[in-house]
């Protein structure tokens, strides 16, 4: 997963690489980012049609998926699944992608980024207040939400299988695992 042709890497350096691969920084590492499988995308699609639809009606922000950068840092560049930013903080989004943390974020793993997604972007994320993390999991139907509390995430809401989780930022919303894992 890793890219190892130099030591750190800088949003500039990122800016400038020249292949149509995807990539994420992370504290100065080029990681690529492999394509994700039909059912991380069925599972990523459903979640947004969703979200979309929730935020839309409500007047709350803006929804985006990847491929979206999120610049959090010079040395910091992530793409997570889908994200949310809300309203009150819509100045953060430019073409180029999105300069600052964004309120949510939606993870949806896989076996070959599991460990990454569920650690090491977890911290970034938690790091960086982002006040909001979802971790999907397609492979064991589960989705766990976390908040962020006095600087560290703890869990909000989970299931596993069945039943419905609730995100803590955006009061009503919440997800019925039958309408996103078939």
């Amino acid at each position: 997963m890793k890219v190892a042709t130099r030591e750190r890497y800088t949003y500039q350096d990122y800016l400038k690489l020249e292949d149509d691969k995807r990539y994420e920084l992370i504290e100065g590492e080029l990681i690529m980012v492999p394509a994700p499988g039909t059912e991380h995308q069925r599972n990523a699609r459903e979640i947004l049609v969703k979200l979309y639809l929730f935020v839309n009606e409500t007047g709350l922000g803006e929804v985006f998926f990847a491929p979206t950068d999120v610049i959090l840092s010079e040395e910091c560049v992530v793409q997570p699944d889908l994200l949310f930013i809300s309203k009150e903080r819509l100045n953060i989004i430019e073409k180029r992608g999105v300069f600052g943390p964004p309120d949510l974020v939606v993870e949806i793993i896989s076996p070959s980024t599991a460990l990454f997604d569920a650690t090491t972007k977890r911290d970034i994320y938690e790091r960086f207040g982002i006040r909001e993390y979802w971790l999907v999991s397609p492979e064991e139907k589960m989705v766990e939400v976390f908040t962020l509390e006095e600087g560290r995430y703890k869990i909000f809401s989970q299931a596993r299988q069945a039943g419905k989780v609730q995100s803590h930022l955006l009061a009503e919303f919440e997800l019925d695992l039958r309408d996103i894992f078939f």
